[in-house]
């Protein structure tokens, strides 16, 4: 059964990723990138292919998103399959995204939106204007024009995207996940996180805390700073001209609050401010 990982862009899913990747497909809870590979993204076009879907046709894409899932989880068996999603959870002309026989769960994680105007900047070597204006439309990201070849993702707006997967909620299934909380009370927060999935999977959780402490200490922003120096990072290359930007780049540093030019973030608040109120970010 699927357990998603989902999140508006340049909202903290790569740090929740490099945490469980860690924990799930390490040892001794030392992380490196290679560990990200075990948590695929959905949709993404090599299931497609596999099911013979014609990855150039947009519908049968979206038409075929459940039968992809049934798919995922036939071959997994009995396990859990962690998968890092941007989609909103809202039908696609007539089509669900997901159902409850294929997903067991989400972990949503949300980020104050003045911060991912920042990151959404940076990462797509755009202006903090038009940052601002995507996260406040209904978008798609991926499809032919993407140089990673990435599959078409609907993820609608901001807060479209939010409030979509609060859906889960009424059956027990969901958990939001602050990234401010994920970096400022890290060990809390991701016991937290471990113990909900645990929870999904009926099994009791058992702490190792050295396997946690190199967790911790592996995911640092600093530690993960110098693993792209070191080594690069493959999500860091800019989706429109093939080029790399620093993905790790701004850390605790990142303060739209303060740094948005005073008319973007004050559009910003006015058209987010119910979500942002209920998050605690006004």
């Amino acid at each position: 059964m699927i357990i998603w990982l989902a999140s508006y862009p340049k909202s903290g899913n790569t740090l929740l990723r490099s945490m469980l990747s860690a924990y799930l497909y390490s040892k001794d809870g030392n992380f490196d990138f290679d560990q990200l590979k075990n948590i695929k993204q959905f949709p993404d076009n090599n299931v497609f292919k596999k099911l013979g879907v014609d990855i150039s046709n947009e519908n049968e894409v979206v038409k075929n998103y459940i039968s992809a899932q049934k798919e995922i989880n036939k071959r997994d068996g009995n396990s859990i399959r962690l998968l890092k999603t941007h989609s909103a959870l809202h039908d696609i002309n007539g089509h669900k995204f997901t159902d409850l026989e294929n997903t067991l769960g989400a972990i949503y994680v949300v980020r104050d939106p003045r911060n991912v105007v920042n990151s959404y900047q940076n990462h797509s070597q755009i202006s903090t204007e038009e940052a601002k204006n995507r996260l406040t439309e209904k978008r798609i990201i991926g499809g032919e024009n993407d140089v990673a070849n990435k599959t078409t993702m609907h993820i609608g707006s901001w807060s479209s995207n939010y409030n979509s997967w609060k859906e889960l909620k009424k059956v027990n299934r969901y958990l939001l996940v602050k990234y401010e909380d994920l970096v400022s009370d890290k060990k809390k927060t991701f016991i937290n996180i471990l113990n909900f999935i645990y929870k999904l999977m009926n099994l009791k959780l058992i702490i190792d805390d050295k396997k946690i402490n190199n967790i911790l200490k592996t995911t640092s922003f600093e530690y993960l700073q110098d693993l792209e120096r070191e080594f690069g990072f493959s999500e860091s290359v800019n989706a429109n001209n093939k080029k790399r930007v620093t993905f790790f780049k701004f850390g605790n540093k990142n303060d739209g609050k303060n740094s948005l030019p005073l008319d973007t973030k004050k559009e910003l608040e006015n058209s987010l401010q119910e979500e942002m109120k209920e998050l605690g970010y006004l």
